[in-house]
């Protein structure tokens, strides 16, 4: 069978939930090769195996984290020399899009983006060749406003996957973890980290990573009413979102905006409380797979979206709400 790489994302061997989902997707198109990258592949390699994993390509290397994005590519091309694999698939955020493309440029493929489901295709080849073959790929594109199909025409897809969009799944196997040996290029060095800034924890899960996500928007009405916001979050594990009206106003910080220009999320469920549902907010939570409004405007665009809807003031309904998911829980 064909192998499929897998870029494992990590904190120090600590798996994230969205490597766990390409690892699910990729055994739908053949063998999963997962490439981890810096310290921890003794606490990864189980995780990885128990979900697929045939084998763990391993490099640490101080370059890793002294310098941008371009030793983590010569890395992964490395490994893709090694195993000529089928596709090679990378979660959806910042950093691993970049890597995608650079990969891309560099072996003379194409690359699909933020993808939301993976599928094999017909006639599949080792190299997805121009025959029609290669896996077929799902996007939500135009805000979100149509579905689209397609698959890479030339070379090997590179494929980077937004997170949620499998639910990870154990298929333990025996897996070997393998020393990757490579040479860094000239370009790596290029761009040094000077300096970094540990952000602060909230004891919440990551937005573009949580299964909930509890949004406030203009209707929140002020930095001090986000606590509303908080406590429902809180009491279903979910993360905070806010809209870019809350943001620009100061009432929320932008690293949890949800937008166009914010953050893509498409978590299982998706409670939106004061948001008008604008063009921009609904660009970056419309594939999530149940969406809830909380809205006192009955004409609010945000009602042609969603799943459930309450036509009412958030600050009688939230709180309601969280009571109610406190003694279904206690």
């Amino acid at each position: 069978m064909t192998e499929v790489l897998v870029y494992v994302d990590h904190v120090d061997g600590a798996v994230r939930k969205p490597t766990l989902e390409l690892l699910t997707l990729a055994r739908r198109i053949g063998d999963p090769v997962a490439v981890h990258l810096g310290p921890g592949v003794d606490a990864a390699a189980p995780v990885l195996a128990e979900h697929g994993a045939v084998r763990v390509l391993t490099a640490d290397a101080a370059e890793f984290a002294d310098y941008l994005v371009v030793p983590k590519v010569d890395a992964l091309k490395a490994a893709y020399d090694a195993v000529q694999p089928a596709a090679v698939l990378l979660p959806s955020s910042v950093e691993c899009k970049e890597i995608g493309a650079r990969l891309a440029v560099r072996i003379g493929s194409g690359i699909i983006t933020d993808a939301v489901d993976v599928e094999a295709g017909d006639g599949d080849t080792a190299q997805g060749e121009a025959s029609g073959g290669g896996p077929v790929t799902t996007q939500a594109v135009f805000a979100a406003a149509f579905t689209t199909r397609s698959r890479v025409s030339r070379g090997t897809p590179v494929i980077t996957v937004k997170p949620n969009s499998a639910a990870p799944e154990a298929a333990p196997v025996e897996s070997a973890v393998e020393q990757l040996t490579f040479g860094f290029g000239e370009s790596a060095a290029g761009t040094k980290v000077v300096g970094r800034t540990p952000r602060e924890s909230t004891g919440r899960p990551d937005l573009t990573e949580a299964a909930i996500v509890v949004s406030g928007g203009r209707g929140v009405n002020g930095a001090e009413n986000f606590r509303i916001i908080e406590e429902l979050a809180d009491s279903l594990g979910a993360a905070v979102g806010a809209s870019r009206a809350a943001v620009d106003a100061g009432w929320y910080p932008h690293s949890h905006q949800v937008g166009q220009t914010g953050k893509t999320v498409s978590p299982q469920l998706y409670i939106a409380a004061g948001i008008s549902g604008a063009i921009q907010h609904r660009a970056g939570m419309q594939t999530s797979k149940t969406i809830v409004a909380v809205n006192k405007d009955n004409e609010a665009p945000i009602f042609d979206l969603v799943d459930y809807g309450v036509v009412g003031d958030l600050f009688a309904v939230v709180p309601q709400l969280t009571e109610e998911v406190k003694a279904r829980k206690g």
